[in-house]
């Protein structure tokens, strides 16, 4: 007789029938026995990892028949994702949140904790995490140094975060060993936290938070204070550390796109103050931020009216040349040459960009260029006391490099002669035959 095939309904609910027969503990938060979960070796430690976390996992992928369909040992390598982000079918994110580091254990799931009722073909109603790895944190540097790691304690609401001049409200716990050395409820905009001692990484921490989330940052002293510390906070150099972070509200800063040219202009013109105050006060990496906004506001500005123009050109030329300042006062020279060279095409002449990237230049050790641009400062500006010193340092510098070099190229002639001599002595004399 031959056999009828069963409908997808019938396979479905003969499966979701042998699922709810199986052994296993309901871990759904609806108690449906929508995922069930079986500890075949228990895991070490008592800690979970949490939302937001970067889990690693092992797994085997198989139908209920013992059919396998997908296998991370196949592929000899962890799978990885955010936990709680949706990045995987529901069971994951909720089956992994039970789990501890070096846990084995068996999920079964429902189609809607899975694929849905429409499946993935072919359908996939279980997976077996073998092995789980978790990081309890999230590298949220651009360049992934490891400098500052979150772990998310409260998920935040909607995808929203803020940005650079954004005003926040929040709650900041900073920890060092175990002794709070700060705690506050603070409203601020972005960009104005060293105002309230807090260092660059507790906001670079803040505009990557949603509203509502509460986070722990830790901190490496190259996002912290640094080598020198804050002794106003006790804090003593080469610190790394913890700040507990709620975000409670913030309205974000218009964006480029979001303004006009007058708002652009006006918003601008309050930037360089601000920065020229930080500035005056030292803080130079807060003034470069407040530079930065008018160059991204500014710099791809165009059909502007011819006195709107002026405006912007001269608000640009002030950006380039304070950010070349402040680059010089922290000891970056690349960025501070850059900078002149913006400053120079807009106004090829300007006494303040070629001194400045005349005195980059000398920084990078590049004193003929250096030089040459003192020089030009002379012959464009003859009264300027300074570039005629600065020529006369970079006259120094090549005097002296090429005194180096004399020396360097005089011993090398000197032992490739020795050589020579003792090749000579040691020379056979074959006779003609």
């Amino acid at each position: 007789r031959r056999k009828i095939p069963m409908t997808a309904d019938e396979q479905a609910k003969k499966e979701e029938q042998h699922a709810m027969a199986m052994e296993g503990e309901d871990i759904t938060p609806k108690k449906d026995g929508g995922v069930l979960k079986l500890v075949k070796r228990e895991g070490t430690g008592t800690e979970l990892p949490m939302t937001g976390d970067k889990v690693f996992v092992h797994y085997v992928g198989t139908l209920l028949d013992g059919t396998h369909f997908d296998s991370s040992r196949d592929r000899g390598e962890k799978f990885s994702f955010e936990l709680g982000k949706g990045q995987v079918i529901k069971a994951w994110d909720i089956g992994v949140a039970t789990m501890k580091v070096g846990e084995l254990c068996q999920l079964i799931c429902k189609p809607e904790y899975a694929y849905g009722s429409a499946g993935s073909p072919p359908k996939i109603p279980l997976m077996l995490p073998l092995f789980l790895r978790y990081e309890g944190k999230y590298d949220i540097t651009q360049d992934e140094d490891g400098g500052i790691i979150r772990r998310i304690i409260t998920k935040g609401q909607g995808y929203s975060k803020p940005n650079d001049g954004a005003a926040v409200e929040v709650t900041v716990q900073g920890t060092l060993d175990g002794h709070v050395f700060y705690e506050r409820e603070l409203k601020f905009e972005v960009g104005d936290g060293d105002s309230f001692d807090l260092p660059p990484g507790v906001e670079k921490g803040i505009m990557a938070m949603e509203q509502g989330e509460e986070a722990l940052f830790t901190i490496k002293p190259k996002y912290g204070f640094g080598n020198a510390g804050n002794e106003k906070l006790g804090v003593p150099g080469g610190a790394t550390l913890q700040y507990n972070i709620k975000l409670t509200a913030f309205e974000k800063a218009k964006e480029s796109w979001e303004m006009n040219t007058l708002e652009k202009l006006e918003q601008s013109a309050i930037v360089k103050e601000k920065g020229t105050q930080y500035f005056k006060e030292g803080k130079y990496k807060q003034a470069s931020v407040q530079y930065k906004r008018i160059v991204s506001w500014l710099e791809h500005e165009s059909s502007l009216q011819e006195e709107d123009e002026k405006k912007a050109k001269a608000l640009r030329l002030a950006a380039y040349l304070n950010l070349a300042m402040c680059y010089l006062k922290i000891q970056e020279p690349s960025p501070a040459l850059d900078n002149c060279d913006k400053a120079l095409e807009l106004d090829s002449t300007n006494e303040k960009a070629l001194f400045r990237r005349g005195e980059a230049l000398f920084a990078m050790k590049e004193f003929e260029r250096a030089k040459d641009d003192f020089q030009r400062v002379i012959q464009l500006y003859p009264s300027n006391k300074a570039a005629k010193s600065q020529v006369a340092l970079c006259q120094k510098r090549l005097k002296e490099e090429h005194e180096k070099d004399k020396r360097i190229y005089a011993n090398m002639f000197q032992k490739f002669a020795e050589r020579d001599s003792k090749v000579n002595k040691h020379k056979i004399n074959i006779p003609n035959v």
